[in-house]
């Protein structure tokens, strides 16, 4: 059996606003509530479980492989949000995408002070 990811917990101020907003900025099914987790299952059947947490949010980084469609897709979401957004993870490039490795890619952060990224090709070509 190869390893896979199956899991993590995404911290949130609400799990449930934190699951739906990504569910609806990614296009993925309604989340479901599991114990104290909102899950929004990805594509590779790998969940993201939201939990609500007292006190501050410690930002941590994801990312996301997309196809070029869904890149148009979620991209054109975050535009329509009007959220922030730069073509490389120390913000010098505002308002831009990548072109690295010949694919696309974005970041942004979460409501929740996560940092995100949507890319189209893996970086480094591995």
């Amino acid at each position: 059996m190869a390893v896979q990811l199956n899991h993590t917990i995404v911290a949130a101020h609400d799990a449930d606003a934190a699951g739906a907003h990504f569910a609806e900025l990614f296009g993925l099914p309604t989340p479901e509530r599991w114990g104290p987790f909102v899950a929004v299952v990805l594509d590779n059947a790998m969940t993201l479980d939201f939990m609500t947490v007292e006190g501050d949010v410690a930002g941590q980084h994801y990312a996301f492989l997309v196809t070029e469609e869904e890149f148009d897709a979620i991209f054109g979401r975050i535009r329509a949000q009007g959220i922030d957004f730069w073509a490389d993870p120390h913000q010098q490039h505002p308002g831009e995408i990548n072109h690295d490795d010949g694919g696309r890619g974005v970041y942004w952060i979460s409501p929740d002070g996560h940092y995100l990224e949507i890319i189209t090709r893996p970086y480094g070509g591995w």
